[in-house]
């Protein structure tokens, strides 16, 4: 009974091996999907803040021409000065030049807004370009890790199954039957250690005797709280 105890032990550990494996292989998929798009989610914020510089350029381009054109307004009515031939013709193209200098004038002070929103946006974009570049080298970094670990895990999971089915066929078919009945019940774990009288499995206490008992490894005995194949460990000496 002894042999066929260390091999639901085995057989158990390689079960609970391969439950951490089975649960990679889906968890680390999904952690490949979100870094991806946090990646894109980064890119994405980038080139928003250059679709905001150029559309700022643009906009102060923009204002440029339009002063140009102010400007050359302006001189051109002063021009007409010497075409006039009356006082009110003349007040009339100073009334026009004002207006045009204080327009003028309008548009500088909106320039230099727009160049100073500029440089703002310039220099939140340098920043996001440089945490950008940051996160790429420790997306593509933790990315191939991830990638390399899950090439691993069907080798791992492959192995683990072969030794399974190994341990599996030196068992005895009810008692087979009966761990894989409690592991169905017990969210894959049937067989569990008992230490100073605690079950490992339900972390209850199993009646004294019962204790003795186990540590002759004489039969095989079940929790009485949890129903699970129990077994002595001494974890003083790291047994097991």
């Amino acid at each position: 009974m002894k042999e066929q105890v260390s091999l639901l032990i085995e057989l158990q550990k390689l079960d609970l091996t391969i439950g951490r494996i089975n649960l990679k292989k889906k968890e680390l998929p999904e952690k490949i999907t979100k870094l991806d798009e946090e990646f894109r989610n980064s890119a994405a914020e980038v080139e928003a803040e250059k679709k905001k510089v150029d559309e700022l350029q643009k906009h102060h381009k923009e204002k440029e021409e339009k002063l140009k054109r102010g400007i050359e307004s302006r001189r051109k009515a002063i021009d007409r000065q010497s075409d006039v031939k009356t006082n009110k013709e003349y007040q009339a193209i100073l009334k026009e030049i004002e207006t045009i200098e204080n327009k003028n004038s309008e548009i500088e002070d909106e320039i230099i807004a727009a160049l100073e929103e500029l440089d703002k946006t310039r220099d939140q974009l340098k920043l996001k370009e440089n945490g950008h570049a940051t996160f790429k080298v420790q997306y593509e970094h933790n990315k191939k890790k991830m990638e390399d670990e899950l090439g691993l895990l069907d080798a791992e999971l492959l192995t683990c199954q072969q030794k399974g089915g190994e341990c599996a066929k030196q068992i005895n078919e009810p008692l087979l039957k009966r761990y894989e009945t409690i592991k169905g019940l017990r969210n894959g774990l049937a067989v569990t250690s008992v230490w100073k009288e605690v079950c490992s499995g339900c972390h209850m206490n199993i009646p004294p005797q019962m204790y003795i008992e186990l540590q002759k490894s004489i039969e095989l005995i079940s929790c009485p709280n949890c129903n699970r194949i129990i077994y002595w460990r001494d974890q003083d000496k790291n047994d097991g």
